[in-house]
């Protein structure tokens, strides 16, 4: 008797205790759980700004209480890499970045403060695009087809140049591998953006420019410049009448991706986490929609599977860098 009256009487203890026990038990599960950091190299408001925020809101992490961007511009991006190199290896902190700083760079710098194949860790990519070969006004009508443009410039050698981006950049290579394939001098013409590029385009001042899709796809409906070739694998979904300049002979490909990365040491298992959740976020038709106002596409690859496409990348522009004599400037 006295067994079972003892035995009541823990049971209503326990039930007693039970919501503190609860209410502690959550308390040490928020405190475990931390902030993840989408540490983005560019200022709010520019097209790789708006889809790490878009991708943020996607993201479902289980050790992530929230999911923020934060803008970390400088030295060409180059700070933001530093920042995340430098950061603790524990998930909470990603690089969020286009190509350029993590494959170009390491071969146009004399001197670079991070080693992007040792430095950090590929998580994922979430959107690729390609870029657009364009002309303008001062190319005549004739000119429909990137063969027809390499023959027109091979008879006006003094116009053989084109407009780019910025010294250094995707474009500009593409310019450069280009001319390469075909054997005919183009000289550069270094912009600060893409928007002032375009306009001499437009304005007639250079006859052509290379530039990433989604800034060209307004001024190709309106007429004001045509596009000769994508630099896709394929033709891109954005401008299906287009060819790509591997349809036209030419033997140039070029997909550009942003993607995250983690700091070095970071352990395989958040890793693999956060790859999955980056995953789920760009398979869904709602991140596919927003991705298309910008000319994106969703980009779906593992940890290793994106390692591997990084290399893969870094190792290709070496040769073209090299080949250019291009020395970025520190």
């Amino acid at each position: 008797m006295l067994a079972s009256r003892s035995n009541v009487v823990l049971t209503r203890r326990n039930l007693l205790a039970a919501p503190a026990l609860i209410a502690i038990t959550r308390s040490v599960f928020a405190q475990s759980k931390r902030t993840l950091r989408l540490i983005v190299g560019f200022p709010a408001g520019g097209g790789t700004d708006i889809i790490a925020r878009i991708l943020a809101e996607r993201m479902q992490v289980p050790f992530a209480s929230a999911i923020i961007v934060e803008n970390k511009p400088g030295a060409a991006a180059r700070a933001s890499v530093d920042y995340v190199k430098n950061a603790e290896p524990d998930g909470s902190t990603l690089l969020f970045t286009p190509d350029f700083p993590i494959t170009l760079y390491p071969h146009s710098f004399r001197k670079l403060s991070y080693d992007p194949l040792r430095d950090l860790v590929p998580v994922a990519p979430a959107a690729k695009s390609m870029l657009t070969y364009n002309v303008g006004p001062l190319v005549p009508a004739s000119v429909k087809s990137l063969e027809d443009f390499i023959a027109w410039a091979r008879a006006n050698p003094a116009n053989a140049n084109y407009a780019t981006t910025a010294a250094g950049g995707t474009p500009h290579f593409v310019g450069v591998m280009l001319a390469n394939a075909t054997g005919i001098a183009m000289t550069p013409v270094h912009y600060r953006g893409g928007a002032p590029a375009l306009q001499d385009l437009i304005g007639g001042h250079v006859p052509a420019s290379i530039n990433p899709i989604s800034e060209t796809l307004t001024q190709a409906s309106s007429g004001s410049i045509r596009i000769l070739a994508v630099t896709g694998a394929h033709r891109s979904t954005f401008l299906p009448d287009v060819p790509t300049m591997r349809e036209q002979g030419f033997d140039v490909v070029v997909e550009s991706w942003l993607g995250a990365f983690a700091p070095a040491k970071t352990p395989p298992a958040a890793v693999r986490t956060l790859g999955a959740a980056i995953n789920a976020a760009t398979r869904s038709p709602e991140f596919a929609k927003s991705l298309a106002k910008f000319g994106n596409e969703p980009d779906v690859e593992t940890p290793d599977e994106f390692a591997a496409t990084v290399r893969a990348d870094y190792a290709r522009w070496a040769p073209v860098v090299k080949a250019s004599g291009f020395v970025a400037e520190d």
